[in-house]
């Protein structure tokens, strides 16, 4: 039998026990280990490059991100967020849904995960919004479409991946995403909006000044650590791991010295600043040192499930390099001549392989094969990151992989498949979003500062 025939036996086993619902980790990893025995790809290889697509500083950003999330989730600063834009939204029809979307972006300022963004602000909001009349399953959706920022919004998990597989400034890929990140969050804000008036869901608050300088007041500490990861980075004080650091010690030091006072002030543990004086709406719940290594276990199980699928993606990207795939796709691409029908060919590829792989694998797998194709035809490599992450990103609620829709739907009961109706108006408008973020390069570059490009490359 031909290596060819060989290699489509073991594509099509692999393929067969993902649909079985085997981890995509052990996919990827019996692909590569049989792929390589047919191809005679010495197996010691797979070892040496498992430690090499690791042995980046860089990478070091990724678990503290992680753990910032989970930091600001119990030490109550998430639901402080969530008031603050709950008390600007509150007196539009769909309000409380869309400060969901809203807190699902400001939460991705500081924890830069997506499924971090819809596991807390969905579990803060979902019971809130069903509360107040809105479909339980249209919550959910909600939770899993505002999750997809999580990785646009700067900090980013993904843009440091792929600044490290690109030689990009990841300084420069956080600032690319952050008008794009925004752009998504208000679509998804309008379609929220539709539906909420269609269907007359939610209930309508009197927008109030002082409620929202209260509820202002009481987000200061979630402003603050977006503040420092934004300022850190913008001006160079920080590279974009140290910016990791830093926050996440800020979050931890909070969680840990604001409890004690907490207490003693009786603020509700749920983090809500609802009937405290101005003094008391100015701290958060925090939590005990006893619950510290429950955090950092959480953490950690994620971090781990993560790290080892960026390794044996790396090899499988190596391995797919030797078998021709990034001239395979480049010959076929370059066939459709001109700018747009290239771009928005890689689009299409993007969102394709973004149905069936989770972020990190299709941005390691894909990125070093389309990028360069989209800088042969005049694309600024920050602008198709961002184009490409953004492809990735609505990846997230798109069947059959949806991993924003799974989390949703542990997180609330409801089974996956109920879900996917109440995602189309959201993907309708993300999509949208998308188009106008490729076809507007400015909108990923204008905040760019080139001359300080490059310095945070190796950080």
């Amino acid at each position: 039998m031909s290596d060819g025939f060989l290699i489509a036996l073991i594509s099509i086993g692999v393929t067969v026990l993902f649909v079985l619902g085997v981890p995509i980790f052990l996919i990827i990893g019996l692909w590569v280990i049989g792929v390589s025995l047919v191809i005679d790809f010495t197996l010691a290889n797979i070892g040496v490059t498992l430690y090499e697509g690791l042995n980046f500083f860089g990478l070091l950003a990724l678990p503290l991100f992680i753990l910032t999330g989970d930091l600001i989730k119990n030490a109550g600063i998430a639901k402080r967020l969530v008031d603050f834009a709950y008390s600007i939204l509150g007196w539009i029809r769909g309000g409380m849904a869309m400060s969901a979307l809203g807190a699902c972006g400001l939460f991705a300022a500081i924890s830069g995960s997506n499924s971090a963004t819809t596991a807390t602000i969905g579990s803060i909001m979902h019971p809130e919004m069903t509360k107040t009349g809105y479909d339980p399953n249209f919550a959910a959706a909600t939770a899993a479409s505002g999750g997809t920022v999580g990785i646009i919004i700067p900090p980013s998990i993904i843009f440091i991946v792929y600044g490290f597989l690109m030689n990009l400034s990841i300084s420069d890929l956080f600032l690319g995403g952050m008008i794009p990140g925004v752009i998504m969050v208000a679509a998804m804000q309008l379609a929220c909006w539709y539906m909420a008036r269609k269907h007359g869901w939610g209930e309508i608050q009197r927008l109030q000044i002082k409620r929202i300088l209260r509820a202002f007041l009481g987000a200061w500490l979630g402003f603050f650590a977006i503040g420092l990861v934004v300022w850190g980075i913008y001006t160079g004080k920080f590279s974009p791991t140290e910016a990791a650091g830093v926050t996440a010690g800020f979050c931890l030091l909070v969680g840990i010295f604001m409890a004690p006072f907490a207490r003693m002030l009786k603020i509700p543990e749920d983090g809500s600043a609802e009937g405290l004086s101005v003094a008391g709406s100015l701290l958060v719940p925090g939590f005990r040192i006893r619950e510290l290594p429950g955090i950092i276990l959480r953490s950690g199980y994620i971090t781990g499930m993560l790290v080892p699928l960026i390794a044996v993606s790396v090899v499988m990207q190596q391995i797919l390099s030797l078998l021709g795939a990034k001239e395979f796709v480049t010959e076929m691409l370059a066939n459709l001549g001109g700018y747009y029908p290239i771009l928005f060919a890689c689009m299409a590829l993007v969102l394709l392989a973004g149905t069936i792989l989770e972020s990190l694998p299709n941005t390691i797998i894909l990125a070093p094969i389309l990028a360069p194709i989209a800088a042969g035809i005049g694309v600024d490599p920050i602008h198709f990151a961002v184009v490409f992450l953004v492809g990735d990103a609505i990846g997230f609620i798109t069947p059959p992989y949806g991993l924003n829709l799974y989390v949703a739907s542990g997180i609330t009961g409801i089974p996956y498949f109920r879900l996917l109706r109440y995602t189309v108006p959201y993907l309708l408008a993300l999509l949208i979003a998308w188009l106008v973020i490729a076809l507007v390069p400015d909108l990923s570059t204008m905040l760019l500062v080139h001359e300080g490009a490059g310095v945070f490359q190796q950080q």
